[in-house]
């Protein structure tokens, strides 16, 4: 009862802000009029009870319509819908059907406004009407085995939702851990703290050979980088074992990799794959809900003027560290915390309804704004707020579902903030390398920006080759194809190019975050310490001299695996260190995650990870990014699991995805999901993504 009584009362409410926009439009529109408060409200009661009787079925119709424009139909036809009530209503009048679409919209924006300020929000009403009668027609999966949904918050590190906990920025995730229904714990990353690396071990278990976000592999003379679709698509093939986490009927929603689901949406590893993360039923839910897309366009607006004042505003009071943030990263930055957070909670909420048994989605939105305004700064934090709000959103569909639903929040890396390297030091790592070894020629592409335009274009577009690139994006990948976007130096006097070797550049210089990846592909094998102090007898000493470095690992045809510091080496395989542990300030984990990295089969020829200052916590990405991850130091290697306290967790420290992973895998057999056992048999439900590849 008193959920039906909220629910009127939100109509009532619902039904004046119509009123009062049509009102408004009606003294500012031409072509639209209204006679008075008593037409307005008529109107806005006709209108009301057009969409409750005929947009069900309507939508329903015009679907692969909107599908295919992206909303524009359903937008064009909710106007009709104005239109009409309009012309029946005794209390206005309009002059035609695209005055009724710009009605539409108009009354949208005003009851957006408006809603957003009383803390209004049809969701429940959108829930109850559009996606449960969905799920009913598709034949929901009723069941008592509680059913688990994985929230992931890209980037954010534990102790910074300890002070957003602490002072009101996450107060969804601080009220369920007051009422002591969760439990909020840390974990650490592998070396390689970065979205791919920390999804393939906690969708797949298996995160073997990723050094970091973008590699050189020379067995195939190109480079991987992870946020393209044919680069996922191909690493999940070498990681996926056919059960992975959401290989039981599960959805992968706004993810890298899809843990072998079989609904995915969004989802790099399958956006190429035909019938599976194209545009179509998944987005039916979104598409359905009157207004949904001038909804989000408004409010993807807001975001983008939102972003150009905080910008302005960093650049007015002087704030450091800071880069520029032009006017196509705001468009990316309201794709990341507008478009695709809609998408991706209409799609969760949907597959709640249709009682799959598992779910994994990405918040994008944190971490594409940590990147560029800082980890803590005002907007990020705002941000955060947002999404911290889309897990009650979640979260209230629970009692509409046809099962129980346990959710577990959780990020997959931190984020460390600093000036950038160059910003610091006036150079680049690409500078210091060219100029240790002779280089005379520079070929560029950044990732930043461009990737993530990449990640906007390929849950959208499906071209034939590669549909990641866009616009400028083309044109900067095309200058350096050879290396996959990579930094690619060409030699000047030092170095013979061998007969057959001249399509390969040099050497390649990546970054990922504050790790850098250096290698010499015209260099057969793992290039040693010895034979770089031959060919690049400068190389070495440049580096470990340099203020900005924290470290180098590189391997010895002598001594095995070392890591170089300033003023000290650490034989990871004599387990010995000469002088000072350059791996001390990275804490007690370092050298075993060095050690493994170091046993990869595309480990670059070295990996540079910058200084880290224990006093200030501050690291300098050699990408253009005020908060980075990747590599080691500070906050970006300890992300956070926050989940419900009658779930197990082990008594010592989490270290690595793959960890991470086997405690989720309990907690699903925990509640029943036998299909999770290790002693499971494969059945033919099994085994929905990529075939297994042979480890």
């Amino acid at each position: 009862m008193a959920g039906l009584r909220r629910l009127a009362v939100r109509g009532l409410v619902v039904l004046l802000l119509d009123w009062g926009a049509l009102l408004a439009l009606g003294a500012v529109l031409p072509g639209f009029d209204v006679h008075g408060p008593a037409g307005a409200l008529v109107t806005a009661v006709i209108a009301a009870a057009l969409n409750a009787l005929v947009w069900p079925t309507l939508s329903r119709l015009a679907l692969p319509l909107s599908v295919l424009t992206l909303g524009g139909a359903a937008l064009v036809l909710n106007g009709g819908l104005v239109a009409i009530a309009a012309a029946i209503s005794p209390g206005a009048s309009i002059d035609g059907w695209f005055s009724g679409v710009v009605v539409a919209v108009g009354m949208t924006i005003v009851t957006t406004a408006t809603s957003a300020l009383l803390a209004i929000d049809d969701d429940e009403t959108w829930q109850r009407n559009v996606l449960r009668r969905q799920a009913r027609r598709a034949g929901a999966i009723a069941s008592d085995v509680p059913g688990v949904v994985f929230l992931e918050i890209d980037g954010l590190a534990y102790e910074v939702l300890r002070r957003a906990l602490r002072d009101g920025n996450a107060p969804v995730m601080a009220r369920w851990l007051r009422e002591g229904g969760y439990r909020l714990e840390r974990w650490e990353t592998d070396w390689s703290s970065q979205t791919g690396a920390c999804q393939a071990g906690l969708l797949h278990g298996d995160n073997d050979d990723m050094p970091a976000f973008r590699w050189w592999e020379k067995d195939r003379g190109r480079a991987i980088v992870t946020n393209h679709p044919r680069d996922a698509q191909e690493l999940e093939r070498r990681h996926s074992d056919g059960r992975g986490l959401l290989h039981e009927d599960g959805a992968s929603r706004a993810n890298i990799l899809s843990g072998d689901a079989a609904h995915s949406m969004l989802t790099m590893s399958t956006v190429l794959v035909r019938g599976r993360g194209a545009l179509g039923r998944d987005y039916a839910a979104y598409f359905a809900r009157p207004y949904a897309v001038a909804h989000t366009a408004v409010l993807a607006i807001a975001d983008y003027v939102r972003e150009r004042r905080a910008a302005a505003r960093q650049v007015r009071d002087d704030v450091q560290p800071r880069i520029p943030r032009p006017r196509m990263y705001a468009l990316v930055r309201a794709w990341a915390t507008v478009i695709q957070r809609d998408l991706q909670v209409s799609a969760v909420v949907g597959d709640m309804l249709a009682g799959r048994p598992v779910v994994y989605s990405t918040f994008l939105a944190y971490d594409e704004v940590a990147h560029h305004s800082g980890i803590e700064r005002h907007d990020t934090l705002a941000v955060l707020r947002q999404v911290d709000r889309q897990l009650a959103r979640v979260k209230s569909a629970v009692p509409d579902a046809p099962r129980p639903y346990e959710l577990v929040v959780l990020s997959d890396h931190g984020q460390s903030q600093g000036a950038t390297f160059e910003d610091r030091y006036g150079v680049t790592l690409e500078d210091l390398v060219r100029e240790a070894c002779g280089a005379e020629h520079l070929e560029a592409h950044s990732g930043g920006e461009d990737e993530a335009l990449a990640y906007l274009g390929a849950g959208l577009t499906e071209v034939a080759d590669d549909p990641t690139m866009t616009g400028r994006a083309v044109a900067s990948a095309t200058r350096g194809r050879r290396a996959g976007g990579a930094v690619t130096l060409e030699s000047g006097a030092r170095g013979e190019i061998e007969q057959g070797d001249d399509e390969l550049p040099e050497i390649v210089v990546m970054a990922s975050g504050c790790l850098g990846l250096v290698t010499f592909p015209r260099e057969p094998g793992r290039v040693t310490l010895e034979r770089l102090d031959e060919r690049y007898p400068d190389l070495i000493p440049a580096l470990l001299e340099h203020p900005g470095v924290g470290f180098v690992l590189v391997r010895s045809a002598e001594r095995g695996a070392v890591v170089l510091g300033a003023r000290g080496t650490n034989h990871l395989d004599e387990e010995r260190v000469e002088g000072e542990d350059p791996l001390a300030p990275f804490g007690p984990n370092a050298a075993a995650h060095v050690r493994r990295t170091d046993g990869f089969a595309h480990c670059p020829d070295l990996l540079v990870n910058a200084a880290f200052s224990p006093d200030t916590e501050e690291v300098a990405a050699f990408e253009e990014l005020v908060g980075s991850h990747g590599g080691m130091g500070g906050s970006q290697s300890f992300p956070f699991v926050l989940f419900p306290t009658a779930l197990p967790y082990p008594d010592q420290e989490v270290v690595g995805a793959e960890h991470l992973h086997r405690v989720l895998r309990r907690w699903l057999v925990e509640l029943g999901h036998e299909a999770y056992r290790d002693d499971a048999p494969v059945t033919a439900a099994d085994g929905a993504g990529s075939p297994p590849a042979s480890r």
